[in-house]
């Protein structure tokens, strides 16, 4: 970026649209104006923060005009978390945006003739949807500018989200309207049980502090698991913490921790302890009953998986004969849910801890006809595991946000399955991916799905046809 361009100001640019991953669009001299938190109709002045030849990207430092679809931030973090960009832009907006986004995906990278994409399913609720956060101990509490000239001896220990791009900084949150039940109690309640007890709050650069990581998870069931991670081994900083939770909360249901004093959060290969309850709570979609454990991924808003769920039973149009491949099955929520209407399903995942989740989903709810296989995609679905199962007459493949292995796509043409169901949670990536499988396969609906409202990101469900 050239010394021109940066801090540059750009004065009334009127902001026209909004464009991929949140990000809202204006023009300036032929080239393209990226701004993050405005509106489409804002006009604003902006100052420039990053260019290229063909765009530039900055912050709005002045309004002149709102835009007349703009509406009052509910959360009093709004604009320093990272969280929830979209709070300023009213619901039916979010969701015209959402459903543009994907037309502007499929039409730009599928490159396939596709119909129109069905209205979006939007959520019923559109706060405290989710079913799951984590929230970060920190000795580096985010200061604003005007606390840092204050002067003043601001105490520094913070609990809960990272600040976007910097590693090592957090807001210290006092209340999210990401979860209800217990979440925001059982935070704001074991931070100043620590503060009073002197306990230490992580500090990632030196990697030592007892406190180090919160995970809250809730069913739709009235049940709560919750996590906390300890930087260090301190038998009796740990008994007093999670003596202090399990007093305070008796209506948590599983209670747990882990020692971690690694260099990252992940604890997916460490050993946890059940403090109290039991090792995992359990959620109910029609019926069925799917045991979550602290390491089991289970989609973040669990009304909208419902949703989400009959969506693609719906595209797949089972009449109780067919053989369903079930590709990065997670925890076999999807296989389970649809295995009563088909002759079996056989669920693929690169996780083994993930594939024990899902045999013994299908165990506890009674369902014979499902079996499940670990290991990498392109690895496992070779010509010896075609040759060893009967041919799919559906394949269901929801994989994550970087989409499909081009061996996978591969597999798929060479399977030649009547339907495939793509579920996304990347338009983009499911849009290059189905222009891969254009050669043998047409598109016949396409459905999006919000599960995240006051965010960009949008899930796709798409079903495809094999050609005659």
């Amino acid at each position: 970026m050239s010394r021109k361009m940066k801090n540059k100001v750009i004065t009334n640019l009127l902001i026209e649209r909004i464009a991929s991953e949140g990000k809202c669009v204006g023009h300036h001299e032929g080239k393209v104006v990226f701004v993050n938190q405005v509106a489409p109709g804002d006009v604003v002045d902006v100052r420039i923060t990053r260019g290229k030849s063909s765009f530039m990207e900055g912050e709005a430092i002045h309004f002149h005009e709102y835009s007349k679809d703009r509406i009052e931030p509910f959360c009093s973090h709004f604009g320093t978390c990272g969280g929830c960009k979209w709070q300023h832009i009213n619901y039916d907006l979010q969701k015209n945006y959402k459903r543009q986004q994907v037309v502007d995906q499929f039409q730009r990278i599928a490159k396939v003739p596709i119909p129109e994409v069905l209205p979006i399913l939007g959520s019923e609720k559109t706060r405290y949807y989710r079913n799951k956060l984590d929230f970060t101990f920190s000795n580096k509490k985010w200061l604003t500018l005007e606390q840092i000239r204050s002067g003043e001896d601001f105490d520094r220990n913070a609990l809960g989200f990272h600040i976007p791009k910097m590693f090592d900084k957090i807001i210290d949150i006092e209340h999210c309207y990401l979860q209800g039940n217990i979440s925001n109690d059982v935070r704001n309640e074991l931070r100043a049980f620590a503060l009073a007890n002197k306990l230490s709050f992580y500090d990632i650069r030196e990697q030592v502090g007892l406190l180090r990581n919160l995970i809250i998870r809730t069913t739709s069931t009235d049940q709560s698991m919750v996590i906390v991670q300890f930087g260090e081994n301190d038998p009796a900083g740990i008994e007093l913490v999670m003596e202090f939770l399990k007093n305070k909360f008796p209506e948590i249901t599983s209670l747990l921790y882990v020692i971690n004093t690694k260099g990252n959060e992940t604890f997916h290969d460490l050993d946890l302890v059940t403090y109290a309850g039991l090792p995992y709570i359990e959620e109910e979609m029609e019926g069925l009953n799917f045991r979550i454990g602290p390491k089991s991924f289970y989609q973040t808003n669990s009304e909208q998986a419902y949703e989400l769920y009959k969506v693609a039973r719906e595209f797949a149009q089972l009449k109780g004969d067919e053989v369903v491949f079930d590709l990065y099955t997670g925890t076999g929520t999807i296989a389970n849910f649809v295995a009563k209407q088909a002759k079996q399903v056989i669920g693929v995942e690169y996780v083994a801890a993930a594939i024990e989740d899902a045999k013994l989903n299908s165990k506890i709810n009674e369902i014979e006809n499902t079996l499940f296989y670990a290991g990498d995609m392109k690895d496992v679905l070779n010509e010896e595991f075609i040759q060893n199962h009967a041919a799919p007459d559906v394949i269901i493949t929801d994989p994550p946000r970087a989409g499909m292995h081009e061996d996978v796509v591969n597999m798929l043409l060479r399977l030649e399955a009547p339907k495939v169901v793509y579920v996304s949670c990347n338009p983009a990536t499911q849009a290059r991916d189905i222009a891969m499988m254009g050669e043998k396969y047409q598109v016949e609906r396409i459905q999006p799905v919000d599960m995240f409202p006051q965010t960009y990101h949008v899930e796709n469900v798409v079903l495809l046809t094999l050609k005659s």
